[in-house]
Order: structure tokens, then sequence, then C-alpha cells
């Protein structure tokens, strides 16, 4: 399998598209019935990983939380008109059990499936849910503190944080799962990692899952730290992340860890062991689209960044071509997978699908499809398929006004590329709604005695100029709003 440094990764709504399929074959679908042109497609397509979201049993109680719960039924119908309330299966992160889902086909399916990944060089990444189980997890009857309890004046308080459930030894209230600044996750119940046993039942849960995937996805793993459980739960813990991973990291040494973080937490989760943290804050900033604060955002540590994860969309975010004007998403894509790090595809984003689907629902109608979009990742997804991007050296370019008084340059942002065998490339992005000039300063001294050319790798644009013009004056530039170049360069001497 390609280890690569910097690796591409495609998220499948596992459920969804299993349904779909279904009604191609005329039978309920399981992995089994994925078909191998579907994989080869993918390990084609240059991606590493293959993100399969929600393949974990779910619970009848969340089912019926998922059927009834009238602000997610909202959700439901505004984007799925035909809904039908077989369409609702509950979300994939109210776990009752780290066993696959009866519905995707026997556990051996997840073998099955890890094994013809591995035959196409691509690695199976799943979810792990450390704060919250469903509600009729085995351990809130076998193992009821293992979760956060709470008051008859509490649930009296919060009825969206707390619940009353009848077990065999009597009635109990516990806390929805949630984080501080949210109400409770009604289809969830949050652990209570106060409790020294639920920690190693957790560790030994990763340890299983961990011989049926190569990495999981871990869901808001920062509410697991001691520092944020004790904000939201006045609980003091043990740190759980840094022994959870050396365990698996034990037994598994190229395991992969990825956390779902926010709240400036993404360093110190990768200190605990993650090998890479989600990068929301570059999405943010793409998002309000002010190009300075994108090109600070690059000016943080190396180490830190090649273990980000970049994405333009995941199930929890809007659609990329919902979110952002064509051009504009262009050019946020350039600058989201031609920089280091791990890069996040969503299923349908190569399509410029526009309508999220909820990780409640286990059909959705099929989306129009943008040719221009389709166009334009499938030359994105064939450059950056090149070993140069993939495991080359990548730093940030500074740019210089291109004239006394000239402000558009500080418009740009622009990627430096190079590969041990030579192989360079720059990636630049006019990150805003007016045409703008500068001179890009190029961090190689050895360009003397020679004319390069430059060819972009996403268009026609062919340029050259001697190595002495850019070492001393730069590459001049002048582009027009949200415009962008991948230029691979080259001498022709």
């Amino acid at each position: 399998m390609g280890n690569y440094r910097y690796p591409s990764l495609y998220q499948i709504n596992t459920r969804v598209w299993l349904s779909q399929l279904s009604s191609q074959i005329g039978h309920p679908a399981t992995l089994d019935d994925i078909p191998d042109s579907e994989l080869d497609k993918l390990a084609n397509l240059g991606f590493s990983w293959v993100y399969f979201l929600s393949v974990w049993q779910t619970g009848e109680i969340g089912r019926k939380v998922s059927r009834s719960n009238p602000i997610w039924l909202a959700e439901y119908q505004a984007t799925f008109p035909d809904l039908q309330v077989e369409d609702i299966c509950g979300s994939g992160f109210a776990i009752s059990s780290y066993t696959l889902n009866r519905s995707l086909g026997e556990p051996e399916a997840l073998t099955r499936l890890r094994d013809r990944l591995h035959q196409r060089g691509l690695k199976l990444m799943l979810d792990f849910v450390p704060n919250h189980t469903a509600i009729d997890h085995p351990w809130v009857s076998a193992h009821p503190d293992y979760y956060v309890s709470g008051t008859e004046a509490q649930l009296a308080k919060q009825p969206q944080n707390y619940i009353k459930l009848d077990l065999s030894k009597g009635s109990t209230i516990f806390a929805y799962g949630r984080d501080h600044y949210f109400d409770g996750w009604v289809d969830t119940l949050q652990l209570n990692y106060g409790n020294p046993d639920l920690q190693i039942d957790l560790i030994n849960e990763l340890l299983k899952i961990s011989q049926w995937c190569d990495g999981l996805r871990c869901d808001m793993a920062m509410l697991a730290l001691p520092e944020i459980f004790q904000r939201t739960w006045r609980i003091e813990i043990e740190p759980f992340w840094e022994k959870a991973i050396g365990k698996i990291k034990a037994s598994y040494p190229d395991f992969t860890f990825m956390a779902e973080v926010y709240w400036d937490l993404e360093w110190k989760l990768q200190q605990q062991g993650f090998d890479y943290t989600y990068d929301k804050k570059l999405y943010d900033r793409l998002h309000s689209q002010h190009s300075r604060s994108v090109k600070e955002h690059f000016w943080a540590d190396l180490d830190y960044q090649k273990k980000s994860t970049r994405f333009l969309e995941n199930h929890d975010e809007s659609r990329a071509a919902a979110a952002f004007p064509t051009a504009i998403h262009q050019a946020a894509a350039i600058i989201t997978f031609f920089c280091s790090g791990l890069r996040f595809f969503h299923q349908g984003q190569l399509q410029g699908w526009k309508t999220k689907i909820s990780v409640h629902l286990c059909r959705f109608p099929e989306q129009a499809s943008d040719r221009s979009l389709q166009e334009f990742y499938l030359n994105l997804l064939k450059v950056l398929n090149q070993n140069l991007f993939r495991d080359g050296n990548w730093q940030l370019l500074p740019c210089k006004p291109a004239w006394d008084g000239n402000w558009t340059w500080d418009c740009f942002i622009v990627f430096a590329w190079e590969e041990q065998d030579g192989k360079r490339a720059i990636a630049v992005v006019n990150y805003a709604p007016n045409q703008s000039q500068c001179y890009l300063a190029l961090s190689w001294t050895d360009l003397s005695n020679q004319t390069y050319q430059l060819r972009d790798l996403m268009g026609t644009t062919t340029h050259k100029r001697s190595g002495e013009s850019l070492l001393n004056s730069g590459l001049y530039l002048d582009i027009p709003a949200w415009g962008y170049h991948i230029f691979e360069l080259s001498s022709t001497a």
C-alpha cells in the first residue's frame, strides 16, 4: 500500500450508498455487493484511504428518537421531500455495539472489504465515538457507572440534557452526550471518563476495532481531554488519548488516528498521539474569503501542518458547491488540497452535489451533478496523483508588490513544491474578488544560466522565463479574481 507523506482520503456514506446499490441490483446490498470496479475507481483516482461512515450497529431506541425528534424531522423533510419513515435509520453516531451493522452484512463482510481495499493499495478508515454511546448500549444496564448521572433537579431544569431510564436495578437519571456549547444529543448517553474501568473498556474496544481497519476517525475527540471534561461535567479525569493511542500502536504500529477537533485544541491532540487533526479553521477562513487570514494560517509550524486534515466539506459541513460560488469553490480547493496534510474528500463533492445528507438517513435521492466541477475535480485529482504533491517538500512562498501602492499583492496565496529528483511546481491562487498583481519570490537559488518553462497543469497557460529574471525580480503574476495556476517548472536548456 502507498504510504504517502500527504495522502488523500475519500469518505463514503455507507448506508446511503448501499441503499442506492440495492435499487440497482434488486435486493438488499451488503458490503460484499460493492463492485470491485467501484473500488478500482477510487484507487485509480489516487486515493490512499477510504472512510466508510456509519458501519456500526445502532439501536432501536436511537432509531425511534431519530424518527420522532421534531427538529431533526424538519431537517430531513427540507432536503428529502419524498421521505419515508423507513428512510430514517438512526444516527450512525448513536452506536450500540462496535460490530458491523446487521443491515450491511455478516460480521466477516467488513474484513473482506478491508482485504479488497488492501489488494488495491487502499486503507480502510472507520468511526470511533469516544464521548457517548446509544441509549440501548449493553453498558447502560451492565455498567451504569460508566455514564454521567444526573439528579431529579437537573432533569427538571434541563430536560434537554438528561433522561430517566427504568433499569433492572431501578430508575436512573443519565446525562445525554454533549459538549458544553450545545444541548445534548438526545439519542445518546454521556460516558464518564472519571471511571477508570470505563477507560480500560474503551481501550479494549479500540483494540477490537483495530483488527478490522487501518485507522479511525475519532468523533469530537477533544471532549475526552481532562480540561474539557472538567469544564463540561465538573468531573476530574485521568488523561485518555495518549494512553489509548499508545496501547493500540504497540499492537498495530502503523494504525492511524484522525481527530475531529475544534476550539484550538488541534496541537494538543497531535502531541497526545493523533496522526491527523481536523483543520476547520482553514475551512472557516476560506469561507470568509479574506486572503490575509488564509495566508497567515500557513505560517504555523510545518510539523503541525503536515498532520492537518484539509477539507472543503464532510458529513458535518454544508456541501462545498452550496457554500462556495463556483469560482471561489475552485480557488479554495486549490488552496485546500495543494498544501501539506491529509486531503479529505466527501462523497458527492467531486460531482458538485449541493444537498447535505443527514447522518440519520439511510436513503437519499440521486442528486444532479455539475459538469464543470466534475471536470475540475478530475483534473485536480490527476495532478495531485503525482509523487511531487504526495511526497514532495512543501512551503508557503512570499509575494511583494508589483509597484508602489500595489495593494493587491497581498491577495495571493502561493505554495512551492519540490521533489528530491529536482521536479518543482508552484501553486498560485488570487484569493480575492479583484484582479491582482505581484512579484513572486522563488525560494530556489540554483536557477541561473537557464531558461524555464512554466506550464499550468490545471489549464493551458505556458510561460518562458530566464532564471536570472526569476532570481532577481521574481515571477510577475497578473491574475483575475479567484484565478489560479499550478505551474510545473522545468528547464528548457
